[in-house]
C-alpha cells in the first residue's frame, strides 16, 4: 500500500500508509430510513448505519423539511423554513444557537472557532437549499410522509416569527412543530461536531446501531463543550477530546492528536507553513498511521507528547554553541531540505509519540511532532506596534546574535537562551521552521516572514519583555 505524503510549501511530510477513497466511503450511505412508530399508522424516522460526510447527512435530513411541506399543504412557506436555518446557524442574532459573534473575542482559539461556525454555518445552510428537491417525496411518496411522527427532544432552539406562526398555525401543530424542531437539534449539532476540522467537508462520519438518532449522540459532548467554549478559551485538549466524542465514541484518550478506524486526526497547521496554518484546528488525514498487526483495520490510539510537562524538560543554552556576531549577513542556504518524515514510535497501549525526522544534507535530525504543533500555538508574529509605549517598543533593543538551525537542532533537550535576540536563519524553509518551533523553548519565539529591517523592528517588540527571544526565519 502506498505511503501518505502530501505537499508542503517547500517539500513534503510522508508517513503512514495513505487509505484509499474506497476504504473510507466506497459509496453513498443508504437513504434515511421510515419504519412504524406504532399501531396508529404513524412513522418513525432515522438516518441508516453508514459512513458519512456532512454533505450527505445534510442531503439525508431534507426528508424532514419535505414532511413538513407536505403536512402543512398550502401553508407551507419553504423560503421561511430554510431563512430560520440560516438564522439559527449564524453566529449572532435572535435565533442563533451559538452566539460567538456577539463576543468580543481576542483569544487566537475562539476567534478561529468563530471563523469556523460561520463558514460551516452558510455552507450547511446553502446545502440545505441545494438538497431541498422533493428527492424523499419522490422516494416514499406522500402519504407516508404525510404520517411521518415522532417526538423531538429538542434543546429549546428559537423560530422566527414567521415561522412560528406557520408552525403554530391553523394548518400546523404539534406533529411539524416536532419535525422542525428535530431538523434544526440535528444540523446544529452537525455544524458544531465539525467546528473542531478545517477541513470539515471531508471527514468521515461513522453513524451505528446503537447510537441515539442520528447525531444526538453528541450530546453531552456537545453541551459540554459549547458551555466551556462560550465561558473562557478552550484549551487545545478540550478540541481533541470533543472531536474524539464525535469520531470515537466511547474511546477516548489524552492526546493532542489520534488514528481512529477511517483516519488521522492532527492539528491542521500541519498541512500549511507555520506562517500561515491556523492555531487551535484540527485537521483529517486520509492516513493509518499506527498500521495494525496482521494487516487488520487500523486502530485507535493517540498521540503523546514527548514532554508532558514542557517546563520540566531538559534545557540547553544556545549561548553556549557557536554564533555569528552579525545578524545582517545573508541567510543559509541548506542543502536538501526538502522533506520530512513522521514516524511512530510506542509510548505504552494504544499511545504514541511520533517523531518528525528531517534530513538537512547528510544531517539527519528528530523533533517531538507534538511539541513542534504546541510550539506553533505559542509562537508570535511581529509585532506592528509604534514606539508610543505599545509593545516592548520602549525598550533598548538587545544584540541580536545569528545561529545555524543544524547546531541549534543538535542540541540535547529543549533551546533556550539566557539573553539578548537569537535570529536562527532557516531561509524560510518551512520544514525547517517546524522543526524549530519543536527544538525552541516555547515561550518567547517569533516566527519572521521577511527578515528585513521593518521585520525586525515589529519583532523585537513581539513576545515578553524579558529574556532570551528567538527569531526564527
Amino acid at each position: 500500500m502506498a505511503e501518505y505524503r502530501f505537499i508542503a510549501r517547500d517539500g513534503s511530510i510522508a508517513w503512514g500508509t495513505a487509505l484509499e477513497a474506497g476504504s473510507r466511503n466506497a459509496e453513498p450511505p443508504a437513504p434515511a430510513a421510515l419504519h412504524r412508530s406504532s399501531d396508529d399508522g404513524s412513522w418513525d424516522w432515522e438516518l441508516q448505519d453508514g459512513i458519512y460526510l456532512a454533505k450527505d447527512i445534510v442531503r439525508e435530513l431534507g426528508l424532514l423539511l419535505e414532511a413538513i411541506r407536505v403536512q402543512l399543504g398550502e401553508a407551507a412557506n419553504p423560503e421561511a423554513l430554510h431563512a430560520n436555518i440560516e438564522a439559527s446557524l449564524a453566529v449572532s442574532g435572535r435565533e442563533t444557537t451559538l452566539p460567538l459573534g456577539s463576543l468580543v473575542l481576542q483569544d487566537k482559539a475562539r476567534t478561529e472557532l468563530a471563523e469556523q461556525a460561520r463558514r460551516i454555518g452558510a455552507a450547511l445552510s446553502g446545502w440545505a437549499r441545494e438538497y431541498d428537491t422533493g428527492r424523499a417525496l419522490e422516494r416514499h411518496g406522500e402519504e407516508l410522509l404525510r404520517h411521518l411522527a415522532f417526538r423531538s427532544r429538542c434543546d429549546h432552539h428559537l423560530w422566527t416569527h414567521e415561522v412560528t406562526g406557520m408552525l403554530t398555525g391553523p394548518s400546523g401543530g404539534p406533529t411539524v412543530m416536532q419535525l422542525f424542531n428535530e431538523y434544526l437539534h440535528q444540523i446544529v449539532l452537525l455544524r458544531d461536531a465539525l467546528l473542531p476540522f478545517d477541513n470539515w467537508e471531508e471527514v468521515p462520519i461513522e453513524l451505528k446501531g446503537g447510537q441515539t438518532r442520528g447525531l444526538r449522540y453528541t450530546e453531552r459532548a456537545h453541551a459540554e463543550f459549547l458551555s466551556g467554549l462560550l465561558a473562557k478559551p478552550p484549551a487545545h485538549r478540550d478540541i481533541v477530546r470533543y472531536a474524539q466524542s464525535v469520531l470515537t465514541p466511547g474511546w477516548s484518550a489524552e492526546g493532542y492528536g489520534f488514528q481512529y478506524r477511517l483516519g488521522t486526526i492532527l492539528p491542521a497547521g500541519l498541512a500549511a507553513a507555520p506562517m500561515d496554518g491556523p492555531r487551535y484546528l484540527l485537521r483529517w488525514y486520509p492516513v493509518s498511521t499506527v498500521a495494525a498487526e496482521n494487516g487488520a483495520s487500523a486502530h485507535s490510539v493517540a498521540f503523546d507528547y514527548a514532554y508532558a510537562d514542557y517546563y520540566s524538560a531538559p534545557r540547553s543554552l544556545v549561548d553556549e554553541g557557536a554564533s555569528s556576531s552579525d545578524p545582517s549577513e545573508p541567510g543559509l542556504e541548506l542543502p536538501g531540505a526538502a522533506e520530512a518524515r513522521l514516524v511512530p514510535v510506542e509510548a505504552g497501549p494504544a499511545r504514541f509519540q511520533l517523531d518528525y525526522r528531517l534530513r538537512i544534507g547528510a544531517g539527519e535530525y528528530a523533533v517531538d511532532l507534538g511539541q513542534i504543533l504546541r510550539g506553533h500555538r505559542f509562537m508570535y508574529r511581529p509585532n506592528p506596534g509604534t514606539r508610543d509605549g505599545s509593545g516592548n517598543g520602549g525598550a533598548e533593543p538587545a544584540p541580536v546574535r545569528a545561529h545555524d538551525p543544524r547546531k541549534v537542532l543538535r542540541l540535547p533537550g529543549l533551546a533556550t537562551g539566557e539573553k539578548d535576540i537569537h535570529l536562527i536563519r532557516a531561509g524560510g524553509n518551512a520544514l525547517v521552521q517546524w522543526a524549530l518551533l519543536g527544538k525552541l523553548y516555547p515561550e518567547n519565539v517569533v516566527l519572521l516572514d521577511r527578515d528585513d529591517p521593518d521585520e525586525r523592528e515589529a519583532a523585537a517588540r513581539a513576545g515578553k519583555g524579558f529574556g532570551a527571544k528567538f527569531w526564527v526565519h
